[in-house]
């Protein structure tokens, strides 16, 4: 098979011939049809997070069509699309996994990190954490759901019924979680890097309430705000727009250092939260809600050996929706 292979942090994806791995007993084995590039892939090629298994596939928003399975794998067939997501697998035995708390386990894999991912011709996953996808979607618009769709949902999740809600950071999650915002009939306001005036009509085309950059105050006070840009120093910023009562939500799994900010910011009973990773009962809640809405993914669309084209878009903010690389 041939792969797009990170071999240290900060370097270049080097595209490689690799075995193809055979499935082992829950496992399948699928050709690639399309993978999202996440913003998570970038904190991955950059080393930001710890214990990378170099060499490593990234890719985690992976659209594939299986070709073989292990004995144990029989909730799919050859031939079956499946979206394989960032939860690779789980221990089910720690106390996380016996409380319903798949997300914390102790002992987790995740795709394109720990275990090799989709920026490939093949992969390999845990039958147990893929799923079925809507045929609303083609290959290319449903890679972004795996990540960017199911981060966002679990983040609007956390936080609460509020009918106001900011998003700092209006990129691939962004883009599809407003559109759920909207269709529970609330209201979104975004924020996007100051300057960036066509992050904000995208945000506007999708029926902003606002628009403006990260650095002004929204008109009105938000019940809550989600954060996926990964800048610490946003969340004091969205403390401030906040009313009293109201939660703060960080939806990426890396953020520059959080500045010291008073602590009248957090009084009032605001909340400040995180979310880490997603359950499966998230993806099964999500994929069956997108068609409905229905959420509409904007993507741009690279061929695999352009992996590192993809990621230095996404890093200088160039990219409107999300980046998928279709071998």
């Amino acid at each position: 098979m041939r792969a797009m292979v990170l071999e240290r942090a900060g370097g270049l994806l080097r595209e490689r011939e690799m075995p193809t791995p055979d499935p082992q007993p829950h496992q399948i084995l699928v050709e690639v049809l399309a993978c999202g590039v996440c913003r998570t892939d970038l904190h991955v090629v950059d080393g930001d997070l710890a214990d990378i298994p170099y060499p490593v596939v990234p890719g985690h928003e992976i659209v594939g069509r299986v070709v073989a399975l292990g004995e144990r794998a029989g909730a799919f067939r050859p031939g079956d699309r499946v979206g394989i997501p960032w939860l690779g697998h789980t221990c089910g035995a720690c106390p996380y996994c016996r409380a319903g708390r798949e997300n914390l386990c102790d002992a987790p894999g995740f795709t394109g990190y720990t275990l090799n991912g989709g920026y490939a011709t093949h992969a390999v996953a845990d039958a147990r954490y893929a799923f079925a996808l809507p045929d609303a979607y083609s290959d290319v618009e449903a890679a972004p759901l795996l990540c960017a769709g199911l981060i966002g949902y679990r983040t609007l999740g956390m936080a609460g019924e509020g009918e106001r809600i900011g998003i700092y950071g209006f990129g691939a999650a962004a883009h599809l979680v407003a559109q759920v915002v909207r269709h529970q009939g609330r209201r979104f306001y975004a924020f996007a890097s100051p300057g960036d005036t066509a992050a904000q009509d995208f945000a506007r085309d999708l029926g902003a309430e606002w628009a403006g950059g990260s650095d002004e105050p929204p008109p009105d006070a938000l019940d809550a705000a989600l954060v996926f840009a990964p800048v610490g120093a946003l969340v004091p910023r969205a403390l401030a727009a906040v009313r009293k009562g109201g939660t703060v939500v960080c939806g990426g799994i890396h953020m520059s250092d959080i500045p010291a900010f008073p602590y009248r910011l957090l009084w009032e009973e605001r909340v400040l939260r995180s979310v880490a990773n997603l359950t499966r009962a998230d993806a099964e809640a999500f994929l069956a809600l997108a068609p409905q809405v229905p959420v509409r993914v904007t993507t741009e669309v690279f061929p695999l050996a352009e992996a590192n084209l993809a990621l230095d878009r996404l890093r200088r903010g160039e990219l409107t929706g999300a980046a998928v690389l279709v071998p």
